[in-house]
């Protein structure tokens, strides 16, 4: 695991230990069960589609958002631009997210029938929980991270808790052990998706070319979604030709002053492209 990941993760279980001191697991599941299930994940049948992604800040690019400014009415503009969830950054000493985050977007987003995502370094089930005890339809589980058995942990909760689950893989490798967990998973009724971050997580940059060169390696079943390095149309419409289904995009939404533009924008190149 790298330099970056394995501060996230030690980082992500001192949150997980002091929460777990304020509300036990099984009072935090308990409340998790009492919430309203939250929207479905719909993919377009026009065949491309977007996870906008709510993030403050990057390690990479610095500030992106005021938290002070009105980021929920950004959410409100994902959701009329079409997007198809919101991941929302909730890790908050690397991305300035917040638990707080996800609920107002939760909320946000459930009258407009778009499930919102929990962006974190997940660890522990726990997270899970708190992810669906705020409302969030959806979490991301990065597969370098945590041993196979860990992660079966997370996708079980999730799949109980009606959650759809984000499985990000950075080469083939992580995508060899995607192949494996849905393998033995086949007979499961459960929303999973394979990301590729081209992101490097050693200097931070993006790879583009990562995509391309995983994309025979995405396992065959869940929709494949392209992390990082996604900004304009011409990235998107080059996603889908490489077999890519969705696209997650922070920064480039994060700095359009109009990211529903920028979502029609992509939509218009992905949903005319014949594959």
């Amino acid at each position: 695991m790298s330099g970056f990941l394995d501060e996230m993760a030690r980082s992500s279980a001192e949150r997980v230990a002091q929460a777990a001191r304020s509300e036990s697991i099984d009072a935090l599941e308990r409340r998790a069960r009492q919430i309203p299930a939250g929207p479905p994940l719909r993919l377009s049948p026009a065949g491309f589609d977007v996870i906008a992604e709510l993030k403050l800040r990057s390690p990479a690019a610095g500030v992106l958002g005021d938290p002070a400014r009105d980021f929920l009415g950004r959410i409100a503009a994902y959701a009329r631009g079409g997007a198809a969830a919101v991941s929302v950054l909730t890790e908050p000493s690397r991305f300035d997210g917040s638990l707080a985050h996800l609920k107002q977007a939760a909320a946000v987003l459930a009258p407009l029938g778009i499930p919102a995502m929990r962006k974190d370094f997940i660890v522990d089930p726990y997270q899970v929980l708190e992810a669906r005890s705020l409302g969030a339809g959806g979490v991301l589980v990065i597969l370098r991270m945590l041993p196979r058995e860990r992660i079966a942990e997370l996708l079980d909760v999730a799949a109980e808790h009606g959650l759809f689950v984000l499985l990000e893989a950075f080469d083939a490798a992580d995508l060899r052990l995607a192949r494996t967990l849905l393998d033995a998973r086949r007979q499961l009724k459960e929303t999973l998706l394979v990301g590729v971050n081209s992101r490097d997580l050693q200097s931070l940059e993006v790879m583009p070319e990562r995509f391309a060169e995983l994309a025979r390696e995405l396992p065959e079943g869940p929709p494949a979604v392209a992390e990082s390095g996604v900004a304009t149309a011409a990235d998107a419409r080059r996603m889908r030709q490489l077999g890519y289904r969705l696209a997650l995009i922070g920064t480039a939404l994060m700095t359009r002053e109009d990211p529903a533009a920028l979502l029609k924008e992509i939509f218009d190149a992905t949903r005319t492209v014949q594959r």
